[in-house]
């Protein structure tokens, strides 16, 4: 896969669950061992190259601060008595150039409406899901990848935070990727269009370029139409005995589903699939 951007741009990722865009994304914020040289961003190896990340340069977005505990289960919320102001200070202190972290710091908390004396253990999943997005955008970003960060947010507030990018892209020339299934209020946001399909890019458009096919419509029916497109086409093709179907594993086992003889992994995936596997938490 080779995704060139220009600085400056806005790209939507797309395309259905289990297309791959998490796993490009965590690749390419640097989530995931992969050789040296196998992925490139910013010029450097966005693993092995840490100063990428510890700079801000470039920064991953996506999940939930949670925890897994034991017979409780996954995605437990963190919650503990910690001032939202006292976070954003803290982190905010660390980048004292120029003032840059303080400015910053008061510009996000104007821009997604936090207030600094909530309590973390006392807020609503929204309020939690501002903070955590205010702590990723305290550094001045070069390219900042975004999974699904908005799926909590209002409408005030997802609106808020997309012209803030907007303006961040236009003014220092910073780059952002967002995977989204959420369409509303982005028909005019983004400046290219990635769809990923079974694992491959199978389009990169600029913007400028889908006038035409939109014309008369928006972007949530364009992209519906290149999902049932991909979803036939991957239909024939598993009829036809040449791929898996969609949601197979694509080889983790003759019929397509997960092998017990790997622990309840599955190929190109980065979670075990199987409640009782010891990677997993046991539920009861």
């Amino acid at each position: 896969m080779n995704l060139t951007l220009p600085r400056g741009s806005r790209c939507l990722l797309l395309g259905a669950n289990g297309a791959g865009k998490t796993t490009l994304l965590r690749v390419l914020g640097g989530k995931h061992l992969v050789p040296r040289g196998s992925v490139s961003i910013l010029g450097g190896s966005p693993f092995h190259d840490t100063g990428l990340a510890s700079s801000g340069s470039l920064s991953y977005l996506g999940g939930n601060w949670e925890r897994d505990v034991a017979f409780a289960g996954f995605s437990v919320p963190l919650a503990a008595d910690f001032g939202a102001g006292e976070m954003l200070a803290r982190a905010a202190s660390l980048d004292v150039k120029n003032g840059v972290g303080q400015r910053r710091m008061e510009t996000l908390i104007d821009v997604l409406d936090i207030d600094p004396e909530w309590r973390m253990h006392r807020v609503s999943d929204g309020q939690r899901r501002r903070v955590q997005i205010a702590m990723g955008l305290l550094k001045p970003f070069d390219v900042l990848l975004l999974d699904e960060i908005t799926v909590d947010l209002d409408v005030l507030g997802r609106a808020d935070l997309m012209r803030f990018l907007i303006e961040e892209c236009d003014r220092r020339g910073a780059t952002v990727i967002y995977a989204t299934h959420i369409f509303d209020g982005l028909d005019t946001w983004p400046t290219h269009v990635a769809f990923l399909a079974r694992g491959k890019l199978r389009r990169l458009h600029e913007f400028e370029e889908l006038k035409e096919e939109l014309e008369g419509g928006r972007l949530l029916e364009l992209v519906e139409g290149w999902l049932r497109r991909e979803e036939a086409e991957a239909g024939e093709e598993a009829k036809r005995g040449s791929a898996p179907a969609r949601g197979g594993s694509g080889g983790a086992c003759d019929d397509g589903g997960v092998a017990s003889w790997s622990n309840g992994w599955a190929a190109g995936r980065m979670t075990s699939t199987l409640k009782n596997s010891s990677n997993a938490v046991m539920r009861m």
